[in-house]
């Protein structure tokens, strides 16, 4: 499954491991939660939304109500809302949020 529709209560499912549906650019989560000094500006850093995954660079961008917009360099493969999402500089992990809402990459400017 690439993605859901609940506006048309669809589920858009594609075909192979390496269709573009599956991948995202951006996601925003819920309320980050800090395990550093919390952070109000935007900031270069690494992201991990599977335990295993090597870090990811990205920009978070703090938001006022507390949730963080990441833009990573890289288009992720199914990243999905539900997961966590985990912030990194070096080896010091800042904390993270659930993923809320994505950004697949043909949608990205409209993101922004």
């Amino acid at each position: 499954m690439a993605r859901k529709d609940a506006a048309r209560n669809a589920l858009i499912v594609v075909q192979g491991h390496d269709h573009p549906l599956l991948e995202s650019r951006a996601l925003t989560t819920g309320v980050w939660h800090w395990l550093a000094p919390a952070r109000r500006e935007p900031f270069h850093g690494a992201v991990k939304v599977r335990y295993r995954q090597s870090d990811q660079a990205a920009r978070l961008e703090p938001r006022a109500d507390g949730s963080m917009r990441i833009v990573f360099e890289e288009p992720q493969r199914a990243v999905t809302p539900g997961q966590y999402a985990v912030g990194y500089e070096g080896e010091r992990c800042l904390g993270g949020a659930v993923i809320e809402s994505l950004a697949r990459p043909e949608r990205l400017s409209a993101a922004a």
